[in-house]
């Protein structure tokens, strides 16, 4: 009875993250609105996610080595509490400086959530069901993509974007109850000196595993940060279409991401990284080549899915890759891998915004392409670096992973 009951306490773990994934993800899918209703380019709107994405980045390590002696329970409600409150401040107050003060408040809040309640899950799953606990939250993150931006983009449609953030405030608020009440006490735990973990950086391999990341997450944020007017302005769809084309990209995400597990289990790291980034720049330069010479909606639809299945399928992958790179630190580098994806979702909005103002609307997916090009560079020479012995140490780690997951 006690294993069902923190079953269903995972859950709920994986649910906050999707509140917390929304918050962050929800920007790309109204990006349209927040610029027409503040009277402020898309690409000022556009820097609400770098922002978001460089304070989760740098701050989340900073704060949960300071907190690390916390209870894990306090502090998952006092960091939701901090995420409400940015969400809260986002629905009331006016203004662009109030709204992007806001998100810097909302992202520090979030990274907390994020990775406590990742804690959390890994301490009150049953024997064996760590890594499938895991996994479970992080696909609350993940659902964020495919179900919380076309619902945000619906209820902007009809109640406005800022109802939006007042929902996720009262969701949280809800959230932030439960959670005291279900969630056992848990201690925190021996804090690891950040010095400790950015010494990882100094390694050659470390530093190209990391890069992967950051150019190839780097690129597809140059393209998705803009996805919302991209595909009115340039692609010609209509707003009635839109929320169905995002919820369509999240689905094809999801199963890009389970079948870049498949593939790693059946091919390999470096066959499954190489070939779904290939596939992602083949689908970013044939959505190029089609919304040039054409409107019509089906094959561009075809391609969006075509390029959120490429893009995704390399994001298990890549964990598996940085965890066989240091086995004995793979909480260390999969921390390390989650900043550095929130740094190149960062830049890669503040690429695609210096594109969009000094270029054109359509330059973004092309510039995408550079950047997952490079990543392909990268894995190629990664791969020359590793001796046969560390990946056969790999796939093992891989094959434990995905028992324990089973």
């Amino acid at each position: 009875m006690n294993a069902l009951s923190n079953t269903w306490k995972v859950y709920l773990l994986a649910l906050v993250t999707f509140l917390v994934g929304t918050s962050e993800y929800v920007i790309s899918g109204i990006l349209d609105k927040i610029s027409n209703t503040m009277g402020i380019s898309v690409t000022s709107a556009g820097q609400l996610v770098t922002i978001f994405s460089f304070v989760y980045a740098i701050g989340t390590p900073i704060l949960m080595a300071l907190t690390a002696k916390v209870e894990r329970q306090k502090l998952l409600v006092w960091a939701l509490g901090i995420f409400v409150i940015g969400n809260v401040l986002s629905f009331v107050l006016p203004g662009y400086a109030s709204f992007l003060a806001a998100r810097v408040i909302m992202a520090l809040g979030a990274g907390m959530v994020v990775v406590t309640a990742l804690d959390i899950a890994a301490k009150i799953a049953a024997p064996g069901k760590q890594a499938s606990a895991i996994a479970t939250v992080v696909m609350g993150f993940t659902a964020s993509l495919i179900i919380g931006v076309p619902l945000g983009r619906i209820v902007a449609a009809q109640f406005g974007w800022k109802a939006v953030f007042g929902i996720l405030a009262l969701a949280g608020l809800v959230a932030m109850f439960v959670l005291y009440v279900i969630i056992p006490r848990i201690q925190g735990d021996k804090p690891i000196p950040l010095s400790k973990q950015l010494a990882l950086l100094k390694k050659g391999n470390v530093a190209l595993g990391l890069a992967i990341t950051f150019f190839w997450l780097g690129g597809y944020s140059i393209a998705y940060t803009y996805i919302s007017p991209y595909l009115l302005d340039v692609a010609g769809l209509k707003e009635g279409m839109l929320s169905g084309v995002l919820l369509a990209f999240g689905i094809a995400s999801l199963l890009g991401s389970k079948f870049g597990g498949f593939s790693t289990d059946k091919w390999g790291v470096f066959p499954t990284l190489s070939g779904g980034m290939l596939l992602h720049v083949i689908a970013l330069l044939l959505l190029s080549l089609t919304v040039t010479y054409t409107h019509a909606w089906l094959p561009i639809v075809i391609l969006l899915i075509l390029w959120s299945f490429a893009a995704w399928s390399s994001g298990p992958t890549q964990q598996v890759n940085l965890v066989r790179i240091e086995p004995n630190y793979s909480g260390i580098m999969l921390s390390l891998n989650q900043s550095m994806m929130q740094l190149s979702m960062a830049a890669g909005a503040a690429i695609g915004g210096v594109m969009v103002d000094r270029v054109s609307l359509s330059s973004i997916t092309w510039v995408g392409v550079v950047g997952v090009a490079i990543a392909i560079v990268i894995v190629t020479f990664l791969r020359a670096r590793m001796s046969a012995g560390s990946q056969g140490i790999g796939e093992s780690i891989w094959m434990k992973f995905k028992k324990a997951c089973n």
